[in-house]
């Protein structure tokens, strides 16, 4: 309980945030906690999925307080056609899988809403990130295994390409 207990301050403090959703798995541990933007739905949100054995209260209410920071400042403006997909916590960055594997995706791949573009680690936990939007990947902004800041872009996305 003391775990939902944080994890409504966390919605309280963070007006961006819409929702928290958290799972139990086997045995009473957590199994996934899911973190949607305001107004967001099935686009926007990062699952995070505990390690197994974890206990409740574990890691996986740490791996939400990340995403209560505060946004860093804000880069160029993209070109207005282009959608851009933000960070949603703070964390590393992984453009693909595993080492050595091929990235997700990278500049002219084509994306799906909902499909899977990149990793953000966080408190030990790998978050797999979501396209928000259809489309063909125009530009990566953040390098691999570099850090990433809670709204930070990391891709942006040409929704007529």
């Amino acid at each position: 309980m003391d775990l939902i207990a944080k994890l409504v301050q966390v919605l309280r403090d963070s007006p961006e945030l819409g929702a928290i959703e958290v799972r139990r798995g086997p045995f009473g541990l957590w199994s996934s906690v899911r973190v949607s933007r305001a107004g967001a739905f099935a686009d926007g949100h990062a699952v995070v999925v505990a390690a197994p054995g974890a206990a409740p209260g574990g890691s996986p209410g740490a791996g939400a307080a990340p995403a209560a920071a505060a946004a860093p400042a804000a880069p160029a403006a993209p070109p207005s056609n282009l959608v851009e997909i933000k960070s949603p916590m703070v964390g590393t960055f992984y453009a693909s899988p595993e080492p050595g594997a091929a990235p997700y995706v990278k500049v002219g791949s084509r994306v799906s809403q909902g499909q899977v573009v990149c990793i953000i680690e966080a408190m030990k936990i790998m978050n797999e990130i979501e396209a928000e939007v259809s489309g063909m990947v125009r530009e990566v902004l953040v390098d691999n295994a570099h850090p990433v800041e809670f709204g930070q872009p990391l891709f942006r996305v040409d929704p007529n390409g």
